[in-house]
């Protein structure tokens, strides 16, 4: 297979994985809740502050996949920055893999990044709309959230997705280390 800076699902699945390496950029908790058989959890954040040593490890043309997309695009500029260039993002990430059809291993059910996202930008919205009825100066709270959401969706990244990544729930009992990811490489 020739490595191109994308893949679907319907390529991959039909790839010989043998000579693919699947990194899945996710956090752990939404690699252990679902993730595709064979690929290896590398968190992006481990990825961007280990690149280096990762990027070292990779001896195989990869395969980046996160749920839907971005945070695989940015693991592969974080890989291309070290010289691995030999890398494809699967195109819709592992939704449009789990909406193809294709097999995936299921673990304990947890609440993806987006879904967190959605319920705290939400709270924060309806919280201010509700204390501007007691603080007027509260509805700054609604509008700073609705343009925190316009810059994340112009930019293509999401600044309150980074920090509830960072949570311990996001974590999970299985958090790799970057010694345990490169020996997962070898």
């Amino acid at each position: 297979m020739t490595i191109t800076p994308r893949i679907d699902a319907a390529g991959l699945a039909s790839a010989n994985s043998d000579d693919l390496l699947l990194l899945d950029v996710r956090t752990p908790a939404e690699y252990g809740t679902a993730h595709i058989p064979g690929s290896i959890n590398v968190p992006v954040d481990l990825l961007d502050a280990n690149a280096a040593v990762i990027g070292g490890r990779i001896d195989r043309d990869a395969v980046l996949i996160c749920r839907a997309g971005p945070r695989a695009e940015r693991a592969q500029r974080a890989l291309a920055g070290v010289g691995v260039t030999r890398t494809s993002v699967l195109e819709g990430g592992f939704e449009a893999w789990r909406d193809a059809g294709q097999d995936v291993e299921y673990g304990e059910a947890r609440w993806d990044l987006e879904r967190q996202v959605r319920l705290v930008a939400g709270s924060l919205v309806a919280t201010g709309v509700l204390a501007s009825t007691l603080v007027p100066k509260a509805k700054w709270l609604s509008g700073a959230v609705g343009g925190g959401l316009v810059f994340a969706a112009l930019s293509n990244t999401c600044a309150m997705g980074n920090l509830l990544s960072k949570l311990p729930y996001n974590q999970g009992a299985g958090a790799p280390s970057v010694r345990q990811v490169t020996a997962q490489l070898r």
